[in-house]
């Protein structure tokens, strides 16, 4: 898992979204354990409360389920309509860039270089 400290995306938001993937793109399947909190905290060098609060979103959004003593597994998913939510909220993040892309004075060729030039830093 790849977690970048200074992304300005909180650690617990990059360790959920990183385990939001793997089950969309089908890498973790229905009943499949996540590694356990404690286990994650260490590997990644972070909080135990910080691998907890990413889980505990996984569960609120119904992607995993809590089993005491156990830990946290992979729910069924309806995958199509996961993935339609996500992106609707890429749509959104969109348009929320473009109002502030014009609120900069940005010219529609800057925005689209600075997306890709984000796209480019991402793969690195």
């Amino acid at each position: 898992m790849k977690i970048m400290q200074s992304s300005g995306v909180p650690i617990y938001q990059q360790i959920a979204d990183n385990f939001k993937g793997d089950i969309l793109e089908g890498r973790l399947k229905q009943g499949e354990y996540l590694p356990s909190i404690r286990g994650l905290a260490k590997d990644l060098k972070i909080s135990v409360i910080t691998t907890l609060k990413a889980y505990e979103m996984l569960e609120q959004e119904g992607l995993v389920t809590a089993v005491q003593g156990k830990g946290y597994y992979v729910n069924a998913q309806d995958t199509q309509m996961l993935m339609e939510q996500h992106r609707r909220k890429v749509e959104e993040a969109f348009l929320n860039a473009i109002y502030s892309a014009k609120l900069a004075g940005m010219t529609r060729e800057e925005l689209v270089e600075t997306l890709e030039t984000l796209l480019r830093l991402e793969e690195m």
